[in-house]
């Protein structure tokens, strides 16, 4: 699709549809939604008296327009009250207006957009517009052999008013569509079948990202691993003839050594649960539990397009989780990159280990903080449903700053408790650590693990167990995966470029 931003009179333009937004109590643009009802000669005016229009948010409603405006149809979209909206509607109310024009195989809109909103930047609303549209609109085709009942919008088209000033807009416009592509990598790196989506492929997927914008990349195989000592990562991938890789991109905006934050992404591309096998119904869903390191590596694309002034290190171990005749066996006992050992209760909490020894090697390379993403827990998709990322960490500033980051995505974090009470689940008799607490508390079991391995460093760990995949649609998330929290990750590097000097 191809969004782009137009200064002129939308009634001077043609297209298949002209869209215009519409708040339950005015006119979100007065001087353009009076022309184009003057060329309706009343019709929209008519239909608000008849209460046939409210303008409640996600409301559209459809003017087929046979001679009097060169469009085929004009397209009527609910933004809800004025004093209500924000950014997260706008961007539902787009996706759910970007469908539906789909579903009707229109090709070309033209979007009267309201820039002037009460507490919304131009850049903003560019930004968010784009992500509704696009992010709105996914779907993933790619091993359907059949063409698609309608066609897909071709160009989508923000209408500015003539005395209006377009720079915020085209701007915020740019970077929505970085980062809606970012969103849709990650997306379609997860979506892929176990069988297309393996560690190597994986690492390809990173390096072909890292060749496109100009980032170094090294994809350590297993002998390397095996010098590192990443004992979790080895340990893992001994039930798969898959043969794990640890990837790690390394994006420099300002001059200075300094890692200024590490971005970890688990990498298990197919997750049996190994020995500790998993129930079959809905295995195949594990497919997608290489969503976070999706989402770190898509993340960095996006960051080496918007060239924020700082240093980010992603780094994504991946392998197969299998129950291959030498894969791991409850009982076994591994040591983790740092020396501290591992006894190993199931098999099936396997993302914490190889995390353990990222944790280890970006703390090694010097990282002065570290964000890790992960589908890690069904404890944490139990708690917190597939609306909220399990958020936890050992700095409450730095917390702050992500949970600020996704309310202005519309990723919602949700911090959950780390009392050192919970510390003691973890115990063993027989190892440094026990890799599992048991049924109570596992989410926050799982984040003290990851602790453990955490120096003084300030650190975060998303568990996106529930907001990684959706089972059917809600606003502009997908059936499938949804690309959470990538959106969240780049904002928050933006953030945080603006206080580093």
């Amino acid at each position: 699709m191809e969004v782009k931003v137009i200064q002129q009179d939308i009634l001077d333009l043609s297209g298949d549809a002209m869209v215009m937004p519409l708040f339950e109590d005015a006119a979100v643009i007065e001087t353009v939604f009076n022309d184009v009802d003057k060329a309706l000669q009343g019709a929209i005016s008519q239909l608000k008296q008849k209460g046939e229009i409210k303008g409640k948010h996600g409301e559209l409603t459809v003017i087929f327009t046979p001679g009097k405006v060169s469009y085929t149809k004009v397209v009527i979209t609910g933004l809800g009250k004025k004093s209500e909206i924000n950014l997260e509607k706008i961007r539902v109310a787009l996706a759910g207006t970007a469908k539906a024009m789909r579903q009707k195989s229109t090709q070309t809109i033209n979007f009267a957009c309201p820039v002037g909103l009460d507490g919304i930047s131009p850049e903003d609303l560019g930004q968010a517009i784009v992500e509704g549209v696009c992010l709105g609109t996914y779907n993933f085709r790619r091993h359907l052999t059949k063409a698609p009942e309608n066609s897909e919008i071709k160009e989508f088209n923000l209408v500015i008013e003539p005395d209006k000033s377009v720079l915020g807009i085209e701007k915020g416009v740019q970077a929505g569509k970085i980062i809606s592509e970012a969103v849709i990598l990650a997306r379609d790196l997860a979506n892929e079948p176990a069988n297309h989506m393996n560690p190597s492929e994986l690492a390809k997927a990173a390096a072909e990202v890292a060749g496109k914008f100009g980032i170094p990349i090294q994809i350590f195989e297993k002998e390397e691993i095996q010098k590192l000592k990443m004992g979790g990562l080895l340990g893992v991938s001994q039930g798969s003839i898959q043969l794990p890789r640890f990837i790690i991109m390394n994006y420099k905006g300002r001059e200075a050594d300094t890692i200024d934050i590490a971005l970890l992404g688990k990498g298990i591309t197919f997750d049996s649960g190994g020995i500790s096998l998993k129930p079959s119904d809905g295995m195949g869903e594990m497919k997608g539990d290489m969503a976070g390191g999706a989402d770190v590596i898509a993340a960095m694309g996006a960051i080496a397009q918007l060239k924020p002034k700082l240093n980010v290190l992603a780094m994504v171990p991946a392998t197969e989780n299998m129950p291959g005749g030498s894969a791991l066996k409850p009982g076994d006992i591994i040591t983790i990159m740092n020396g501290k050992t591992v006894e190993i209760i199931s098999t099936d909490a396997e993302g914490r280990l190889i995390l353990a020894d990222a944790i280890c090697y970006a703390q090694q390379m010097g990282a002065k903080r570290i964000v890790d993403v992960a589908t890690l827990t069904g404890s944490c998709h139990v708690a917190l449903g597939d609306v909220c990322s399990g958020t936890f960490g050992n700095d409450q500033e730095f917390i702050n700053q992500i949970i600020e980051a996704g309310q202005e995505t519309g990723e919602c974090l949700w911090q959950l408790p780390m009392n050192e009470e919970y510390r003691n689940l973890n115990r063993s008799d027989v190892a440094d650590i026990k890799n599992t607490g048991g049924r109570y508390g596992g989410a926050i079991a799982a984040a003290w693990f990851l602790r453990e391995f955490v120096e003084n460093v300030p650190w975060i760990h998303l568990d996106i167990a529930g907001t990684s995949t959706l089972d059917k649609e809600r606003g502009y998330l997908m059936k499938g995966n949804t690309g959470v929290p990538v959106r969240t990750l780049i904002r928050l590097v933006l953030k945080l470029a603006k206080n580093v000097s």
